[in-house]
């Protein structure tokens, strides 16, 4: 019995220890894929969805098919639930729930979202989209997916623009020319550009809820506003209402997101399928909104309204009040988007619009690290194009501009020349701040035989490339002669001085130049430290130009990097060092070096190098060109670059007397022509002449001066 007992016992205890090794392996296994033993119940993901829109309108009804095709797509796994009409809240409380993940999905008007990512104003641009198809090749192109990928740093992962219709204007009188607003109060959403565009005409635009516009408009607290058919009728706004033209002037577009922290937690699988039926709607929510139109119109037509459309004359006064503010507010917007969305834009021109212009195309870092010089070099070449065309244009065309974003890489710089030269419509290129850019792009002009009018880059390879004939003529600085400029003005206010250059073609053509002066005059550098682009100035690099013996410092670099020894300066004066001295090649300028060091310790001795100011030894043309470009661009403070503006507005002279002189746009004789010219009264200087055969800069020593910042972030002159 006691045998058989243990037995028994041993028979049990190794059941006991296989079920345990069973259990223990089975709770170790993976849970089972999407594609695996079928069985095991998922917990459902439910997603709320949040918009401003009745519950009769297109946007809800595209609304309620995502919730139906997420759910279908998923097997179940998902159920999204819909609160329209701003149930959850208004669109402020709405995208800020989704940002700090208290909602899952929302869909807002871009104008709301500019408040958060400005550039979202693109779709505001009065007039500037001639048509759907041309609006709608904006947004669902490269354009629209910069403008998604810019929501990402406020916690949203954007995913389709889905749409309420153009937007048209309504009042209590008729409205058909800019001058008919002069007067009015008219309701606006929270947008820069809605708001200063009736300013302009003449309006004062008031900031009122969506919701609460119809009764502001029936206690008479504005007179008018503005929005598609959908909501005129959705919030009975024909009913107050007298008049309204049809305007198609702006477009109401909605961004789909979804928050970025539900974004991150879900599934691969979901987070793909999430996108995909976001942007497979976008169809046909825009032809359910195209729709209901023709039946709106017939809703407002019935309650008694009348009701114009603006005739192409009168589309075209509106279309010329406004063309500016893109331009107005392109850093708003963000030079990258609007290059993009002009050169799509462009390729829906007619041959007979083309007839009509002559082109200069422009290529430059317009959106990583010298957008700020970059806009100072476009906004310079329109100003001298208004001129221009102000006077009839040349030979009885106009000039227009067509913008390339090179991001500061030089493959990138070469791809956009190559594609703008190719165009036979294209008379001369443009070139933009960085050397190791227009280096390779004078290469390539010399090829292909284009003008290339140089209006930054200073290294003197870009110019003095000794192949003839030569196509690149430069109004700015060349560091063969700017080099020497910059380190003789440091030997005679500090003495012993200190180079800090940037690692480049740029850096090492100042550093050859630097050298060679320093030895005619029996100097040499206390020391000389190589700095890489986007690396910070750190202590150790400070201290070992002080055991160096520097009095000061002589800098050549870009803005990131001359902030970073600024910024090092500022700690040394905290730690009771004196800072030494800066001289500056203008490289520091050419981003948004004063948001990156201001404010500027009065201990701190920097000083940039300049070509032209707009109020230190101001030229003839200097208050006139000033007052245009304050009026043009609605600028009432200080001038952004004014030596890419003035650089730039030159050479755009220079190049319409060539081609005028020239008699035809034919590249190599608008070439010759350049070389050739006569004295101009420019802004810069009285050119006389500007290119020589031999000569193809401008600008010598003799128009270099040293300017420093005042508290406003201003460069002012200081006297040699």
């Amino acid at each position: 019995m006691v045998t058989l007992k243990r037995i028994l016992i041993g028979i049990l205890s190794l059941a006991a220890s296989v079920a345990l090794v069973w259990w223990l392996a089975r709770s170790s296994m993976p849970p089972p894929s999407d594609a695996g033993v079928k069985g095991f119940a998922e917990t459902k993901i439910r997603l709320r969805f949040g918009h401003n829109s009745p519950v009769d309108s297109a946007l809800h009804l595209a609304a309620q098919r995502f919730a139906d095709e997420m759910a279908q797509k998923s097997f179940g796994r998902v159920e999204v639930s819909i609160h329209p009409f701003q149930e959850l809240g208004n669109d402020d409380q709405m995208l800020e729930m989704a940002r700090q993940g208290r909602l899952d999905v929302v869909l807002i008007p871009t104008a709301k979202m500019s408040v958060a990512v400005p550039a979202m104003q693109l779709a505001d641009l009065p007039f500037y989209f001639p048509s759907r198809e041309a609006l709608y090749r904006v947004l669902d192109g490269e354009p629209g997916r910069v403008l998604l990928d810019k929501l990402r740093p406020i916690g949203l992962e954007g995913i389709a623009f889905w749409e309420n219709g153009f937007k048209h204007y309504t009042a209590n009188r008729p409205i058909h020319t800019p001058d008919d607003f002069k007067g009015l109060k008219i309701r606006t959403m929270k947008s820069r550009i809605i708001m200063h565009h009736f300013k302009e005409m003449g309006a004062t635009p008031i900031l009122i809820d969506f919701h609460s516009t119809r009764q502001a408009l029936v206690e008479n607290v504005v007179d008018g506003q503005e929005n598609p058919l959908v909501a005129i009728v959705g919030m009975k706004i024909h009913e107050v209402q007298s008049h309204l033209t049809i305007s198609n002037h702006g477009y109401l577009g909605y961004v789909l997101s979804v928050s970025a922290k539900v974004f991150q937690n879900l599934p691969l699988d979901l987070r793909t399928l999430l996108k995909e039926t976001g942007r497979s709607l976008v169809p046909f929510e825009r032809a359910e909104t195209q729709r209901r139109e023709e039946q709106l119109l017939e809703t407002i037509r019935r309650a008694g309204v009348t009701i114009h459309t603006l005739t192409e004359a009168e589309r075209k006064l509106f279309a010329q009040s406004a063309e500016h503010i893109p331009y107005q507010f392109e850093s708003v917007i963000s030079p990258d988007v609007l290059s993009r969305a002009e050169e799509l834009l462009r390729g829906m021109r007619t041959e007979q619009e083309k007839k009509h212009e002559i082109v200069v195309g422009f290529d430059s870092d317009l959106s990583t690290i010298g957008i700020s010089s970059s806009l100072g070099i476009k906004q310079g070449a329109l100003l001298a194009m208004k001129e221009i065309n102000a006077r009839g244009g040349v030979l009885g065309r106009r000039l227009v501009l067509w913008s390339r974003d090179d991001k500061a890489m030089p493959s990138c710089g070469i791809e956009n020349f190559k594609d703008m030269a190719s165009m036979p419509e294209v008379v001369a290129i443009l070139g933009g701040v960085f050397s190791n850019v227009s280096e390779l792009q004078a290469r390539e002009a010399q090829q292909i035989g284009i003008p290339y009018l140089v209006s930054l880059a200073a290294a003197a390879e870009v110019v003095e490339h000794g192949k003839g004939p030569n196509y690149t003529f430069r109004v700015s600085a060349n560091d063969r002669l700017a080099g020497p400029f910059l380190v003789q003005e440091a030997v005679k206010q500090f003495g012993r001085v200190a180079l800090v250059l940037e690692n480049s073609l740029w850096g090492r053509g100042n550093h050859e130049s630097m050298q060679r002066f320093l030895e005619l005059t029996g100097r040499t550098p206390t020391h000389v430290a190589w700095i890489n682009r986007g690396e910070h100035v750190g202590p150790s690099m400070l201290e070992e130009i002080r055991r160096s013996g520097a009095q000061g410092i002589v800098l050549v670099a870009n803005t990131m990097e001359g902030a970073s020894l600024v910024q090092a300066m500022a700690r040394d004066l905290t730690w009771g060092k004196k800072p030494l001295p800066i001289i500056s090649h203008w490289g520091i300028v050419s981003g948004d070096f004063w948001s990156l060091v201001r404010p500027l310790h009065p201990g701190i001795n920097l000083q940039v190098l300049q070509t032209f100011s707009f109020t230190f030894h101001p030229k003839e043309n200097s208050e006139r060109v000033l007052n245009l470009y304050r009026t043009f661009f609605n600028e009432t403070g200080g001038v952004n670059a004014p030596v890419a503006i003035a650089q730039a507005y030159d050479l755009i002279h220079l190049l319409a007397q060539a081609i005028i002189q020239a008699g035809t746009t034919e590249r190599k004789a608008v070439r010759d022509a350049l070389e050739s010219l006569a004295e101009y009264p420019g802004l810069i200087k009285r050119y006389n002449p500007p290119f020589t055969p031999d000569r193809h800069d401008a600008l010598n020593a003799d128009d270099y001066f040293l300017a420093r910042f005042n508290q406003d972030g201003q460069l002012i002159g200081i006297d040699r």
